[in-house]
């Protein structure tokens, strides 16, 4: 099979594989294009309530695929950042599912994912001092408040490894699984966020990521949509929420 971003969408959760199994799932030039176009598609689809970004097999992502990238350094490293941008700007929760590698720009798609669950055995690296390269300043920006300057700059000022328990205690991880664990921990919590409030979701998503200038906006769409009514209604008759606000753009569901 040619290296390509896989998905399926299965009990509301859009699940994107990246595969390119041969080269440890490095992401190709056609792969980095590729996934802006998936992302809004994806983002787009009233069924898709959650998504999770995972790696083909043992691996989530060693990074770019150097040999596919003909452009040069700065154009290369452009495709990388406007994938990683679509990604952050998903409007529905994103959950990165990490096994083996996640190196270079591998890091960078976790990164800008909300929430990264890792098996005990991965590895995070962000490694553009072993090239010469100067990472992009919305990435490092990112990546800092996730672990903090101290925890970044070790990062990039050395391109070292980290296992997945340092990575959780700076923050670039939320959890951390056992071997084997990892598949039945993401599915179980995506079928969580996809259970909630898409309305919280996509506010909080907002207010995390630093835009505060839409109180108003979010209350308006709070007004309207019933969210409320029925998430009291359905905790005083002791019921799953039917929960009916999406995403401007989409049609809203019955749940």
């Amino acid at each position: 099979m040619e290296p390509q971003l896989l998905h399926r969408v299965a009990d509301s959760v859009a699940t994107v594989v990246v595969h390119h199994p041969a080269k440890r799932n490095a992401m190709t030039a056609a792969m980095w294009r590729a996934l802006p176009p998936l992302l809004d598609a994806l983002a787009a689809d009233p069924a898709v309530r959650a998504l999770v970004l995972t790696g083909e097999g043992g691996t989530f992502c060693a990074g770019a695929d150097i040999s596919t990238l003909r452009e040069s350094a700065e154009e290369a490293q452009g495709l990388a950042v406007r994938a990683e941008e679509a990604l952050a700007a998903f409007p529905k929760p994103t959950l990165a599912a990490v096994r083996g590698h996640c190196v270079g720009g591998g890091a960078q798609l976790a990164v800008a994912c909300d929430l990264r669950f890792a098996e005990e055995s991965a590895l995070f690296g962000v490694t553009p001092a072993k090239l010469g390269v100067v990472y992009p300043a919305s990435s490092t920006r990112r990546l800092v408040g996730l672990t903090g300057p101290s925890a970044a700059k070790y990062l990039l000022f050395s391109g070292e490894l980290i296992d997945a328990r340092r990575a959780l205690r700076t923050g670039l991880v939320d959890e951390v699984l056992p071997e084997g664990k990892l598949g039945e921990r993401v599915a179980e919590f995506a079928r969580v966020l996809a259970s909630r409030s898409r309305l919280t979701q996509a506010a909080a998503k907002e207010f995390a990521d630093g835009r505060t200038d839409r109180d108003a906006y979010w209350a308006a769409q709070a007004r309207g949509s019933g969210d409320l009514a029925e998430g009291v209604a359905a905790f005083l008759e002791r019921r799953q929420p039917s929960f009916g606000w999406d995403v401007p753009g989409n049609a809203p569901t019955s749940g």
